[in-house]
């Protein structure tokens, strides 16, 4: 059952302040225990008063002691025995007190922390133990808030991991159900014959085509994009050469190139540039980057991949002098689905995958990307370690 009491957040730090009833039961504590100990110091002093009475021999020692002490000093400065004896009963007392007190005061104490942590348990997962204390108590607070931080941490990274899919799926049903709908359409369209021409047919069975094509890329990138960020998926490093890599991409996108009247060039330093990594895998980040510099670049002229070693890594830049990015988009460019162009046409609509597999894949080598962009330039700039 929840506690239902109402509590305010206490300031920073504060002491632990007892009630009345606490109080009260402390000064019951110390009562009996003076009680006791004086039951205790009394049975001692009757029993040894016992033994000397009975024991002749020890008499007469202890007076032969304060005879000789009495002739070397002055008598006054010695009390009796049982005077003595009684002043170390007091000290032992005292100290037997303290602990008492004081160890009931820490399971107060601690009874107060239990009382936080139920509070915190019953569903105050904002509240923290604000009590300040030193030891093990002190330690245990501290373990507390920290255990109860670190919970509270992971409660919401899974909540955002929840919303997280429940948004793919929502985005994946939406970008299915479009092209799905279309093929069903034309389809039914064949299906009832509803075709006055067989160029007309041929229209129909082209779009539907069409559509289910987009729909085998949007799968593929989703197959792609889940691998990719699954941990289990490793990389598979080998050396290889990567200006041989991006001259191998830049002939393969040299016709798409040349359709949009736009240059493909490629620069790195040294030549060849020898690291490790999974060329295959890295393949697809260039390919990738190449199709959003040609699908979205427009009005540009040149695509250029460059790469330079720094220090223990390399710096790759992927840019085109093709339309400003706005800035606002910048920081969403790699969020699965995102797009600069809320357009869906064939000609610049996509997955809005490509730059979320880019980046999980360049996260597996170790690497980061990010994107920068201005009048000049459009800039995707990674960077990658020489070696796994």
């Amino acid at each position: 059952m929840k506690n239902t009491r109402q509590k305010q957040t206490p300031p920073a730090s504060t002491k632990i302040i007892l009630t009345s009833k606490e109080v009260s039961e402390l000064a019951i504590e110390g009562i009996i225990t003076i009680i006791l100990l004086a039951l205790v110091n009394i049975g001692i002093l009757i029993m040894i008063d016992q033994i000397i009475e009975n024991n002749q021999s020890l008499t007469n020692t202890i007076f032969n002691i304060k005879d000789l002490l009495n002739k070397e000093w002055d008598s006054n400065i010695f009390w009796s025995g049982k005077k003595f004896l009684i002043l170390l009963f007091v000290i032992a007392d005292s100290v037997i007190l303290y602990w008492r007190l004081i160890r009931r005061y820490h399971q107060m104490q601690l009874r107060h922390i239990i009382s936080e942590l139920h509070y915190i348990a019953s569903g105050h997962y904002d509240y923290r133990i604000p009590f300040v204390l030193g030891g093990d108590l002190g330690r245990v607070i501290d373990s507390i808030n920290g255990l109860v931080d670190s919970t509270v941490a992971a409660v919401d990274e899974e909540r955002k991991i929840e919303k997280s899919k429940d948004e793919l799926i929502t985005n994946v049903s939406h970008d299915l159900r479009t092209p799905l709908t279309s093929i069903i359409g034309y389809l039914g369209l064949i299906e009832d014959k509803q075709y006055h021409s067989e160029d007309e047919l041929r229209k129909y069975v082209h779009i539907a085509f069409s559509k289910a094509k987009q729909m085998k890329l949007l799968v593929e990138d989703l197959f792609e994009y889940t691998k990719a960020r699954q941990p289990v998926n490793t990389i598979k490093p080998i050396p290889f050469d990567l200006h041989q890599l991006l001259e191998q991409l830049a002939i393969d996108f040299e016709l798409e190139a040349n359709k949009k009247k736009m240059e493909i060039s490629v620069s790195t330093d040294p030549d060849p540039f020898i690291m490790e990594g999974d060329p295959e895998k890295l393949m697809r980040v260039f390919s990738n980057l190449l199709t959003n510099a040609l699908k979205y670049g427009k009005g540009g002229r040149h695509i250029l991949m460059t790469a330079e070693k720094s220090g223990t890594e390399v710096v790759i830049v992927v840019k085109n002098d093709g339309k400003k990015i706005p800035s606002a988009s910048l920081k969403q460019l790699f969020d699965r689905f995102y797009r600069v162009e809320s357009s869906r046409s064939q000609e610049t609509g996509g997955t809005g995958l490509g730059l979320a597999i880019t980046q999980s894949i360049i996260a597996g080598h170790g690497g980061y990307i990010f994107a920068k962009s201005d009048d000049q330039w459009t800039s995707f700039i990674i960077h990658l370690p020489l070696k796994q």
